[in-house]
């Protein structure tokens, strides 16, 4: 039973929590000065967004990757954290982009002990467990 329940479809509120996570690297991105030109198309100048992220720097991991064309299809453990951490890898050795946890209230709370201004960040993320 708990293993199917790992392998199951995500719950919304991990889906809510994946598109807080692409949120989270958009700012990264944005804050950082990299428009999707500079990372993936240099002729137009074009700020990241939530779904933007999703679209143009998981998804095309996740494809790779999985052979899954959705993110509904994603294994909600597993598969999730194996291209979240992809994609972070990705950034970070590429665009130097601090790595970004994903939003789950484990990390929450352990970032908000370390940075009480973290909180901030996490705003409306989810209590949610991939463990």
């Amino acid at each position: 039973p708990i293993e199917e329940e790992v392998k199951g479809k995500r719950t919304p509120q991990q889906n809510k929590a994946l598109h807080k996570g692409f949120s989270l690297i958009a700012d990264a991105l944005n804050m950082a000065g990299l428009d999707i030109r500079k990372v993936l198309k240099p002729e137009v100048d074009i700020p990241w967004t939530t779904e933007s992220v999703k679209e143009y720097l998981f998804r095309p991991v996740m494809k790779l990757m999985t052979q899954k064309e959705s993110t509904t299809k994603l294994e909600k453990t597993k598969e999730v954290e194996q291209v979240w951490e992809t994609v972070m890898r990705f950034l970070m050795e590429n665009h130097h982009i601090e790595y970004i946890d994903f939003p789950n209230e484990e990390n929450k709370m352990m970032s908000t002990r370390e940075n009480p201004d973290f909180e901030r960040y996490y705003e409306g993320s989810t209590d949610v467990h991939f463990d």
